[in-house]
């Protein structure tokens, strides 16, 4: 072996260390790129996963029991009377009819007072209070207001002065009732004023007094 072979030799057995160094240098950085490459970046948001969840509304309805308005609370059949408050003489000056959702009703207006009454069933036939004449009049059953001390005539003032100006006959017809047939006048005789309500059929009633103006009210169920 010439020199110059013995340091190529030694040459080469002094590099060749160097160079196992940068492969395997270059090894690593390719598996550390390879690793880095793989994963997820730490500061990028994770992907959002979404989750519908569907919730059944449940609707619970209360059943409420509807109790019927009894409009016409403590009426009756039987006979209802009260005594005047007073002396003086009702004045009436207007009678009304009308009918209303679930009764008939019957206003006796004064300009001045409730008089006394007696209210109740009577069968027919009717005849005029003084004269006995006979009053025809129409329905099935029959009420009778009888008021006490009234009248349609004020004897008080000079000759007598006619307060009442309606009719002695209403038909219930003209007022859109369904029970009350008609209202007449059977009486307007010392002090004693009387009034017959002809019904379809006999039902309850219920009285009642008001004031400013003063009435005396007759309700009839119309059922």
């Amino acid at each position: 072996m010439t020199g110059c072979d013995l340091r190529r030799a030694e040459y080469v057995d002094a590099i060749r260390p160097l160079a196992l160094l940068v492969v395997l240098s270059a090894v690593l950085a390719a598996v550390a790129a390879a690793c880095g490459s793989s994963g997820e970046s730490s500061t990028g948001a994770a992907p959002a996963t979404s989750a519908t969840t569907t919730s059944a509304a449940t609707t619970t309805t209360a059943e409420t029991t509807t109790t019927p308005v009894d409009t016409l609370a403590g009426a009756g059949t039987t006979p209802v009377e009260a005594a005047a408050t007073g002396s003086e003489t009702a004045l009436l000056d207007r009678v009304g009819v009308a009918g209303h959702e679930g009764y008939d009703r019957v206003v006796f207006q004064f300009t001045n007072v409730v008089p006394g009454y007696r209210i109740e069933y009577r069968p027919g036939p009717f005849s005029e209070d003084g004269s006995g004449r006979p009053v025809s009049l129409n329905g099935h059953a029959f009420v009778v207001v009888r008021m006490e001390p009234a009248s349609g005539y004020d004897l008080n003032a000079g000759e007598g002065q006619l307060v009442y100006k309606g009719s002695p006959r209403i038909e219930g017809k003209d007022s859109g009732t369904s029970m009350v047939a008609e209202v007449v006048r059977t009486g307007d005789f010392e002090s004693v004023l009387t009034w017959v309500v002809g019904l379809g059929a006999k039902v309850d009633f219920r009285v009642r007094t008001l004031s400013a103006p003063a009435r005396l009210v007759v309700d009839f169920r119309d059922h």
